[in-house]
């Protein structure tokens, strides 16, 4: 089992910034892939970027350039800094833990964005 702990959100103006985290522990494995996704309210669950062990990243079209995925392997921490924040940015962010196929999900972190 991996437990997974997201922190950082909040309520920002558009145009602002903020920096999400999400914490591993547990049964935690080297080469894992971790993701951020996002789920707006009324709206399916997206992914929004994901960051593999060796640091490959890929991001959803629509944050490209306001975005970034990083991770601290020896911390066992994952970050999102979101820049340029949009109103239609305002969902639960949720990470997620990934090898082989083993998913695990974090609680989320809300942010909104106000326009």
């Amino acid at each position: 089992q991996v437990h997974l702990v997201e922190s950082g959100g909040g309520l920002v103006q558009a145009g602002g910034s903020l920096r999400l985290s999400c914490a591993a522990s547990g049964s935690v494995v080297i080469g894992n892939t971790l993701v951020w996704y996002r789920q707006a309210p009324g709206k399916q669950r997206e992914f929004v970027a994901q960051i593999t062990y060796g640091g490959n990243t890929s991001y959803v079209d629509s944050v490209k350039g306001r975005f970034t995925i990083s991770r601290d392997n020896a911390k066992n921490t994952l970050h999102l800094q979101m820049n340029s924040l949009k109103p239609e940015d305002t969902a639960v962010y949720y990470c997620q833990y990934r090898l082989w196929d083993s998913r695990f999900w974090g609680q989320g972190t809300q942010v909104v964005v106000s326009s």
